[in-house]
């Protein structure tokens, strides 16, 4: 994955964009880090995949989201600067945004606070009403694609499916199914989409924030899908009790299965929020619209009920004769014709444990005359292969009375699923912080494994082992493989053992390498050699990389390892010619002129150290301390 996109970092597009790095991969695009050449700033640029530009749809939907946001110009807004959609590379550059997603936030957090809730969801709506306004429907509102700065303000992102004014329908079907915990019922069934879908879609989001939970989950997307077309999802204030009513009802309200009972502009949602902002205590009136529907529901008429109370007296005398009648029946066959018009039998039921749940046995179920399958469950069991039955009810050997072909025996079964698997999502390009946390709720094993990578941000997933799609049993080990910066330029680091301790810093001065720690010891090598470094000779290490050194104390040393063993000594650089006299001030009327060797030592001082482990002596020589490098 780094070779396919390391190729564009260093790249300067139309003399104008050079590519850093890289920030986000998505389903049809790569987004990279990239500074404007002209204008001096840095930029967002996103590239379409190689492997998807060729194809019709998605160069469409790709220019479509820089139509989308072109026509846009709102803060909450993701801004776009420049589009490229004629040579082989088709990009768009924006607003460079330095945040993390609202989705990485609620993953974090779980449940978010009131004050933030209302922040975040007001920056929204105000987004969506600018859009809707413009005639521009997102239908991708998710908290994925929106992005949340460190200062609290938030970005509306990714509008490759947004609905353009005037605009042909985009088929929804490939993108529906990686965004069924939020899309509309309408949108599942193909339905008109208009501005109410992204109401819809924003309910489920405040749903999420406000739980710690979707709003429904199962185990195929499809199901989901079809959840949010039949299914009510279970009032946010059984999850959490501690939300306001009135953000519960904004709530529900947004999520309505029917367009026209829910809020019918993001202006009109807004507003609620806004006055539950300024008294989170209010409880809004019931919506009219949902009551009246309600009641034509329930058969409800709307003119006034008939105060007669004859028809209702008929029909309940009606009732009871009917009922007495089949009582009177059931009584009579049992104690006086003794049942012997139905033939009731006692059978002991079945042992289905164990067995295979086929076709062939749900055939057998319907055509038997003693059973019939009222319910089936799934379970999964590590220990079971899928399809087989490992439960039932009533158990095997119990007694049941039935009559053939009328009154079977009712059976509920429960099916292995076998070993619970969970399907490995894309988690590179994203903190593995973030992925750890995500993998150990999913019961995997993250093991990290820090690599260089000029492409990917420091602390950032190049790739996993296995790669995403890959089916995983659970506790299953994932391996993250996280950008640990460029690979830094190496040298060979020389052979310091055997030098004394002077000697060994002269040499570490001259070698691109930094003395590390020293520690002395006791060792029957001559006192102050040298007898070992952390980084073993003639290998490759980092440029300036410390270097620890362990040296002789002698064997008689005792000392803690930081106490030099021959305080007081010195040793010095030999020195070469004897120094001249230096005329005194005083007799060169008070100026002291510059000699030779004044320059240079000081030249040497500064190489070697700070002054306070060296001084200079005539000559240009440095008189070394033993114990410098402690």
């Amino acid at each position: 994955m780094v070779s396919i996109y390391a190729k564009y970092v260093g790249r300067v597009f139309d003399n104008r964009y050079r590519i850093e790095q890289v920030i986000g991969i998505g389903g049809m695009a790569v987004v990279f880090k990239a500074t404007d050449l002209l204008m001096r700033r840095v930029v967002a640029v996103k590239i379409l995949k190689d492997e998807i530009s060729s194809d019709e749809q998605s160069v469409k939907r790709f220019s479509n989201e820089s139509k989308a946001i072109a026509m846009l110009s709102h803060p909450n807004i993701v801004n776009i600067y420049d589009v490229s959609v004629r040579a082989n590379i088709k990009y768009i550059v924006m607003e460079f945004v330095e945040g993390i997603t609202l989705k990485s936030y609620i993953e974090r957090r779980e449940v978010l606070n009131f004050r933030e809730m209302i922040s975040y969801t007001t920056q929204i709506l105000k987004a969506l009403d600018h859009a809707h306004k413009k005639g521009i429907v997102h239908r991708d509102i998710k908290p994925q694609n929106i992005m949340l700065l460190k200062n609290g303000v938030i970005k509306v992102m990714d509008f490759g499916i947004a609905k353009l004014p005037n605009a042909e329908t985009i088929t929804m079907t490939d993108k529906a199914i990686g965004t069924v915990y939020y899309i509309s019922p309408e949108q599942v069934e193909g339905g008109e989409i208009d501005a109410r879908s992204d109401i819809y879609t924003l309910g489920a989001m405040m749903y999420e924030m406000a739980t710690g939970k979707l709003p429904f989950t199962a185990d195929t997307p499809v199901s989901v899908a079809l959840m949010q077309v039949n299914e009510t999802a279970v009032p946010p204030r059984q999850i959490n009790p501690q939300i306001p009513v009135g953000l519960e009802q904004i709530i529900v309200r947004a999520m309505e299965k029917n367009p026209e009972t829910r809020y019918q502009s993001a202006a009109d949602m807004l507003n609620h929020i806004m006055r539950l902002k300024e008294n989170p205590k209010i409880m809004f009136k019931e919506n009219k619209v949902i009551k009246r529907r309600e009641e034509r529901k329930e058969g409800k008429p709307h003119h006034a009920v008939s105060h007669s109370m004859f028809p209702i007296i008929m029909g309940v005398t009606t009732a009871f004769l009917i009922v007495a009648a089949i009582s009177g029946y059931y009584i009579i066959d049992t104690l006086f014709l003794n049942g012997t018009s139905k033939k009731y039998e006692t059978i002991e039921v079945e042992n289905f444990v164990g067995a295979t749940y086929t076709e062939e046995l749900a055939n057998w179920f319907e055509g038997s005359e003693y059973y019939s399958l009222l319910n089936l469950e799934y379970s999964y069991d590590d220990n079971i292969e899928a399809g087989r039955i490992i439960a039932q009810e009533p158990e095997a050997a119990e007694k049941k009375k039935v009559l053939a072909g009328k009154q079977r025996c009712e059976m509920g079964l429960t099916i292995s699923l076998g070993k619970k698997t969970v399907l490995l999502e894309d988690y590179t390009v994203r903190d593995y912080r973030e992925v750890k946390a995500e993998l150990q709720k999913l019961d995997l094993v993250a093991k990290v494994i820090n690599v260089y990578s000029d492409v990917y941000e420091i602390g950032y997933v190049v790739k996993t082992v296995p790669e995403a799609g890959a089916v995983m049993n659970l506790r299953d080990v994932v391996e993250l493989h996280v950008s640990k910066g460029s690979d830094p330029v190496k040298t060979m680091a020389p052979n310091f053992v055997g030098l004394t301790e002077v000697e060994a810093l002269a040499s570490v001065i001259g070698s691109k390498f930094e003395v590390g720690e020293v520690t002395y010891v006791k060792s029957a090598q001559t006192v102050g050699t040298v007898v070992s470094q952390s980084v073993p000779a003639w290998t490759e290490a980092p440029l300036y990389s410390a270097i620890d050194f362990e040296v002789s104390g002698g064997m008689n040393y005792s000392g803690d390892g930081k106490t030099f063993p021959y305080e007081g000594e010195t040793a010095a650089l030999p020195e070469t010619e004897p120094v001249p006299d230096v005329p005194s001030s005083s007799e060169t009327g008070g100026e002291t002129p510059e000699t030779e060797w004044e320059s240079e030592t000081e030249t040497e001082a500064n190489i070697v150290g700070d002054g306070n482990s060296s001084s200079s002596a005539p000559g240009g020589h440095i008189i070394i301390t033993p114990g410098f490098f402690g």
